[in-house]
């Protein structure tokens, strides 16, 4: 596979995660969302760096990778959090998080 093509899968991937964030409306299929943005910037960095033959790009993934991560545990108890508090997680029933 070509460097242009990864990178053109990798776009359409963030693309897509774009489009399912802004039009899906519950709390689980956004962080999904951010989830696969996150794996399209992975992919672009894996494909440039493939084009490149330089191994920085790797240590750029690791920490997305990283940053990923941490973003699915603590995006996971604020889900969690606000189901437990509100009893559902569409974005539309909460508009704000009072007490």
């Amino acid at each position: 596979m070509t460097t242009a093509a990864v990178v053109g899968l990798s776009l359409v991937l963030f693309v897509l995660g774009v489009v399912a964030f802004f039009v899906k409306k519950d709390l689980l299929t956004q962080f999904m969302a951010v989830e696969i943005m996150l794996n399209a910037a992975n992919l672009a960095f894996l494909g440039l760096a493939r084009g490149t033959d330089r191994l920085d790009a790797q240590v750029i993934i690791f920490l997305v990778m990283t940053v990923a991560a941490a973003e699915a545990a603590v995006g996971l108890a604020i889900v969690l959090l606000v189901f437990r508090r509100k009893k559902s997680i569409r974005t539309e029933d909460f508009r704000t998080l009072r007490g």
